[in-house]
């Protein structure tokens, strides 16, 4: 059975950084992309950033030059630097992998206290 574990979610003042990992269980076959969507109260969730298999990357334009996804396919895991936060980053992030199928993570609360 496949799980997503994540973590390095908190709570930190504007200007300040978090790392997130997300950490895969189970065998997931040709994963094609690994990501970070975020959902905040009232809202959509939307795409934060995106790493593929060729590790192109791609980051929704409010997080760009802030946050950094990367990936360590030794550790099956995927990580989500982010930099200079603000309070619209407040949301729960999600860890994403899209292989034949799609899986998503229980979310990390991230809230930034201006």
């Amino acid at each position: 059975q496949v799980q997503l574990v994540e973590s390095g979610g908190g709570l930190v003042q504007a200007g300040g950084s978090l790392r997130l990992s997300c950490t895969t269980s189970g065998s997931i076959f040709s994963i094609n992309a690994m990501g970070w969507y975020r959902q905040a109260p009232g809202r959509q969730r939307e795409l934060v950033a995106v790493i593929a298999s060729g590790d192109s990357t791609k980051y929704t334009d409010s997080v760009k030059g802030r946050f950094t996804i990367s990936r360590d396919n030794a550790k099956n895991t995927v990580y989500l630097q982010m930099n200079s936060l603000k309070p619209e980053d407040t949301a729960v992030y999600y860890c994403n992998v899209r292989s034949v199928h799609e899986y998503w993570g229980q979310g990390t609360q991230v809230t930034v206290s201006s």
